[in-house]
């Protein structure tokens, strides 16, 4: 059973054919990036625009490459939030039209459901067993910070969230403020390769025995440190590398110590890391190390957004009776449970 996945909820245009929920024919992703990098962040209006240029080529070139035509689908799945309104837009509106047009199921997915069920899909020589249920799931991205207790297809718990900045969003702002540019992830990451992660020890909120994390006050002491830096004579010298390693070392020991500490508390088989933060190498690597129970991680370009995720829920959202009416509209602010 193939589904077409479409996603345009923040600044990738992507596209995907996908079979059984699990085997990706096609992935196809317009990134934005470079776009978006002079405003230090994406732009929200410039991206609906982008989108509108895109989609219809993404969506082109992933059927060519899935060598599928518009009679060998099963399903449109799309993305209809959280994510910029704009944006999303484009992408529900086009999945409407096709399934309009082609007589073909529509199914709405979140976009957080998107990011779980990147971990069912097989990218190796060998195929390997699905997740298995109940399982948890750190959901870390731009947007969203998140522990959920996945305990059947479609059911989930939500066992906390942050409470200020998402991980990602802290990536981001301590980047600006060392001058590393955007997207922060990846740019704390090559900077913290060669620092000292014991350099600076910025303080873990760790908010007593919740599951619920914050990154404001871990933020607001890198901006104090690197003023006191400056006021000491540092302003053209920063120990960038160093900052950046111990910042770094910050979020990934709160995000791995409370999910460990749930995966515990729960008794699950199994640990899911899933969002754009969880391409991070040394969030992959300490969870894998920390956690008590094995961790699935999806390859770092199916934790960016794209849509074989999409593709993926999808299929599980459709064998589970799920379907969108052509009058499904966006929830830019959705939330997973």
């Amino acid at each position: 059973m193939r589904v077409l996945g479409i996603e345009t909820s923040c600044d990738e245009t992507a596209a995907a054919v996908v079979g059984d929920g699990r085997h990706i024919l096609s992935n196809v992703v317009a990134s934005q990036v470079d776009l978006h990098r002079q405003y230090g962040g994406v732009f929200p209006e410039v991206a609906s625009r982008q989108h509108v240029l895109a989609i219809v080529p993404v969506i082109r070139e992933a059927m060519e490459k899935a060598q599928v035509g518009w009679g060998d689908l099963a399903a449109v799945a799309v993305t209809y939030g959280p994510g910029l309104a704009g944006s999303l837009l484009v992408g529900v509106n086009t999945a409407k039209a096709i399934a309009w047009a082609r007589g073909l199921p529509l199914v709405g997915i979140n976009h957080l459901e998107g990011h779980i069920y990147a971990n069912w899909l097989l990218t190796g020589p060998e195929p390997t067993p699905p997740p298995s249920l109940p399982t948890l799931v750190l959901i870390v991205s731009g947007g969203h910070t998140e522990l959920v207790l996945m305990r059947d297809h479609g059911a989930y718990w939500r066992l906390g969230g942050t409470l200020d900045d998402a991980a990602g969003e802290a990536f981001d702002k301590v980047a600006r403020l060392l001058g590393l540019g955007y997207p922060g992830g990846p740019a704390i990451q090559r900077a913290a390769e060669g620092g000292d992660s014991t350099a600076f020890h910025f303080p873990r909120a760790h908010l007593g025995g919740s599951y619920d994390f914050s990154f404001s006050g871990l933020k607001t002491a890198v901006l104090r440190t690197v003023q006191e830096l400056r006021q000491k004579g540092h302003r053209r010298s920063l120990p960038v590398a160093d900052l950046a390693a111990s910042f770094q070392a910050a979020v990934v020991d709160i995000l791995v110590v409370k999910t460990a500490r749930a995966a515990e508390a729960f008794k699950v088989q199994e640990v899911l890391l899933a969002g754009g933060v969880a391409a991070n190498a040394l969030l992959r690597s300490e969870a894998q190390r920390r956690i008590p129970v094995p961790v699935r991680i999806a390859p770092p370009f199916l934790c960016t957004d794209n849509a074989a995720m999409v593709a993926a829920a999808g299929y599980f959202a459709y064998q589970a009776g799920r379907r969108a009416g052509l009058d499904l509209d966006v929830v830019a602010s959705a939330r997973l449970a």
